[in-house]
């Protein structure tokens, strides 16, 4: 008979496995989920990459409802 796969990941804080069935999924602990909201309001994370406006890329959007309105 096929063992039943148990889920897992990696505590994002302390690197620790955890299990899907945790209370504190995806961290091990209290402790660690307050660290990593910590990092979170202080800008610990960023976005690497730069935003860019798609109107300053020379992308333009296509509003569906206007294409709609000419396909009638």
């Amino acid at each position: 008979m096929p063992q039943k796969k148990i889920r897992s990941l990696r505590c994002p804080t302390c690197k620790k496995i955890v299990l899907r069935s945790d209370p504190e999924f995806p961290f091990c602990t209290e402790r660690c989920r307050l660290i990593d909201l910590g990092k979170w309001a202080s800008g610990g994370y960023v976005i690497s990459t730069p935003i860019t406006d798609p109107e300053e890329a020379g992308l333009k959007y296509t509003n569906h409802d206007e294409r709609d309105k000419n396909d009638s």
